[in-house]
């Protein structure tokens, strides 16, 4: 039995003037899968993103979360319903400790006064850190002092404070060495195994096969395939980027896309 996507998105739109940088794009995200966007620079998937997240609204088409139509015309739209990013520039404040940086924006404050021990006190009881396996020697070091993947680890436990159902990871092992990498690779299981949908944007398909469950490709604007990636070989994968196969595919065929967000 089919089971309803946590995160869909039927024939989507976006235009700038006479440029269309996406043309019916369609994506499917469920419950405790990582599902990888790949393409080519300029495919689109930073205008797909910006969509998801209320940065860029699309012109057309529908969003659906758990089955229901939903407007995303705003981030505080995505962010209320449960989707959060987290983008290769991490935007986290270096001069802060780690429990600044989890509170960057959403601090606890008594009096009109930061309430420093209420937010260490939070970050222990949450046990992000601890969930997502990272080594760190105390949440009080400055940030500027962490190693990169501790850094990415650190922006992932922040945006886990709002409990999110989705979350968006935008070339996350761009900056990483080998045994960073590795080790966020294995972050994404765990966050798998949270629940979480996952979206991963990146141009590295060992990392892709490595820990997606599906690969959705988009070329010129357009899907141009969906691949379960236990039966999908790189190669496979490649040509669709490249355009060199056309696989474009939509979840839904038959369906006219005629609504207007």
């Amino acid at each position: 039995m089919a089971t309803t996507p946590l995160l869909a998105l039927r024939g989507i739109c976006k235009r700038f003037g006479a440029l269309h940088a996406l043309t019916r794009v369609e994506l499917e995200i469920n419950a405790g899968e990582v599902v990888a966007l790949v393409g080519d620079n300029g495919a689109g998937k930073t205008t797909l993103v910006k969509v998801i997240t209320g940065a860029g609204p699309a012109d057309e088409g529908v969003i659906e979360w758990n089955g229901r139509p939903v407007r995303i015309g705003r981030p505080r739209d995505a962010q209320s319903l449960g989707i959060a990013s987290v983008y290769q520039e991490l935007a986290l404040c270096e001069s802060l400790d780690v429990v600044g940086n989890l509170f960057l924006g959403h601090e606890i404050c008594r009096a009109g006064v930061l309430d420093e021990v209420a937010m260490e006190r939070r970050a222990r009881e949450l046990d992000l850190l601890d969930v997502l396996s990272v080594r760190i020697p105390r949440t009080r070091v400055p940030v500027a002092s962490l190693s990169a993947g501790q850094r990415q680890a650190v922006a992932i436990a922040r945006t886990l404070l709002s409990e999110p159902k989705v979350l968006i990871l935008d070339e996350p092992t761009a900056a990483l060495g080998v045994g960073q990498t590795a080790h966020f690779l294995d972050l994404i299981e765990r966050l798998r195994e949270r629940g979480l949908g996952v979206l991963l944007i990146s141009h590295n398909l060992g990392d892709v096969k490595a820990v997606a469950d599906h690969v959705a490709v988009l070329r010129l604007g357009r899907n141009n395939g969906f691949f379960d990636v236990l039966t999908t070989s790189q190669e496979q994968i490649v040509s669709s980027i490249t355009g060199a196969t056309d696989n474009a595919v939509t979840h839904r065929k038959t369906q006219p896309w005629e609504a207007t967000l």
